[in-house]
């Protein structure tokens, strides 16, 4: 491999392994909130060690999250020294903001959250974890914009003298469609994985029936949350795939290795194609439905890879604009099978703890646990499609991948560095798991275990600041 491809196959590495925390990030540090304000509201000490023990859940995941997220960006000047020459007027802004702002305002607050129990007062320290929740979906928010210039430039002019490019609308990258229902999709599929870890680990626990009384409104938070959120990724995938077909068409045809313009188009369950992924062989499709999906129109027209490449020849010039169909195929089939997992699963639960019963049979309890990792793999499958589908673009139409990559960076600097990053990432992953597994089997600190009143403000001066677990 040279070093384009060493370069792209570590970015791709590191970027989704910190995938992987950001979607539970984001959703624990609400789902957190939530239920710290309903203990906040009753006083029910249910809440308040439901509360620590996903808190800590949290807080763990959190950190890996920063550790991960720096990694990443080192990325952008090691082996992407030209894509940050040409757009980092552009994609520094958005970055910008979100490292002053939004992670400034989520680490002061969750600083606050866990030292505050016994300072702050009652109502200011719930309000510290709804602002660390508010730092994670601004943090995200910011980050997806800056992707979404890659997906569909906008607010930008290219200086002729530098050849770079200049943003000359913010407001524009902030508000355009693509970002918007990229954060509007983005955010509730957090959710659905935020809601299956919690049905995943409350099942855990109530299948040896420990903690019932903290689990099961854990487990039943979940469930509603999952399922809310599973309904809304249908929602916003479908305005997602009719927004992608109009600003990327080649990406939506190569999700359907639809290789010629069809009106109406069928929606493929399974398609076998030649190993290069040139042509199909055989499939299995429903008519019309990919119309739908694209267009909004049972007979509306999609545009086949074929007649895209022809276009795109045409206007930036030879080459192929073809990404490598079949992950994008399966990437994006696999994306949503993973996805219908958590809704069946969120659908089922719901139905088995009707009228204040648990789920009886084994069966659920073991889907729930391999639930937890269905949303992680619908969301890293989301992503490679996402990038995979774009290439060979860093920016759409405008600024291509071979020409992002670092000149002066060799084939072996790269596979060193990926090498290195790889094991560090699996010493991580080590300490991760070690670590969510010890505290998950702890469970929740009993009731004689938690100050049931850490905001009493006779307490003496020199208390000692803890986070009381």
């Amino acid at each position: 491999m040279n070093a384009l491809d060493l370069a792209r196959w570590q970015f791709g590495i590191t970027t989704v392994y910190h995938f992987i925390f950001v979607p539970l990030t984001i959703s624990m540090a609400f789902l957190v909130a939530g239920l710290q304000t309903v203990w906040y509201r009753t006083g029910n000490p249910v809440y308040l060690r439901a509360t620590k023990f996903w808190g800590k859940l949290f807080l763990i995941n959190l950190a890996m999250g920063v550790v991960t997220g720096i990694v990443q960006e080192f990325q952008f000047g090691m082996n992407w020294s030209n894509y940050s020459r040409f757009v980092g007027d552009i994609f520094g802004a958005p970055l910008a903001v979100e490292g002053l702002l939004a992670f400034f305002m989520e680490s002061t607050f969750v600083g606050l959250w866990i030292f505050g129990w016994d300072r702050l007062p009652k109502k200011v320290h719930l309000a510290t974890i709804w602002m660390t929740a508010l730092g994670t979906f601004l943090s995200a928010y910011f980050i997806l914009a800056a992707n979404s210039f890659m997906q569909h430039p906008v607010g930008y002019t290219i200086n002729p003298v530098t050849g770079r490019a200049e943003l000359t609308d913010f407001f524009a990258l902030l508000t355009q469609d693509v970002t918007l229902i990229t954060v509007a999709h983005t955010i509730t599929a957090a959710f659905v994985s935020g809601g299956a870890f919690m049905i995943g680990i409350s099942a855990w626990h109530l299948a040896r029936k420990r903690h019932v009384d903290v689990f099961r409104p854990s487990l039943k938070y979940g469930l509603v949350v999952a399922l809310v959120a599973s309904a809304l990724v249908v929602f916003t995938g479908d305005l997602q795939g009719k927004i992608m077909t109009a600003k990327q068409p080649m990406k939506m045809a190569s999700a359907e290795a639809l290789y010629e313009t069809a009106q109406p188009a069928p929606f493929s369950i399974l398609t076998v194609g030649s190993l290069d992924g040139s042509k199909e062989i055989f499939s299995v499709k429903v008519p019309r439905l990919l119309s739908f999906l694209a267009t909004g129109s049972f007979d509306g027209k999609v545009e086949g890879i074929n007649n895209i490449q022809a276009q795109y020849v045409e206007k930036y010039g030879p080459g192929s604009y073809i990404p490598n169909i079949p992950v994008t195929y399966w990437s994006f089939r696999l994306m949503m099978g993973f996805g219908f997992v958590v809704l069946f699963l969120s659908i089922a639960g719901l139905w088995l703890m009707r009228r204040g019963r648990l789920p009886g049979g084994r069966w659920f309890y073991g889907l729930a646990v391999f639930g937890l990792f269905a949303p992680i793999l619908a969301n890293s499958f989301g992503w490679i499609f996402t990038e995979m589908g774009r290439q060979p673009w860093t920016v759409f139409g405008v600024f291509t991948t071979p020409a992002s990559v670092s000149p002066q960076v060799s084939g072996g600097e790269v596979l060193t560095s990926m090498i290195v990053f790889t094991l560090l990432y699996g010493v991580l992953a080590v300490i991760e798991v070690a670590l969510m597994v010890k505290y998950v089997k702890l469970g929740p600190p009993a009731e004689d275990e938690v100050d049931q009143n850490p905001y009493d403000p006779d307490a003496p001066a020199d208390r000692p600041l803890t986070f009381a677990y």
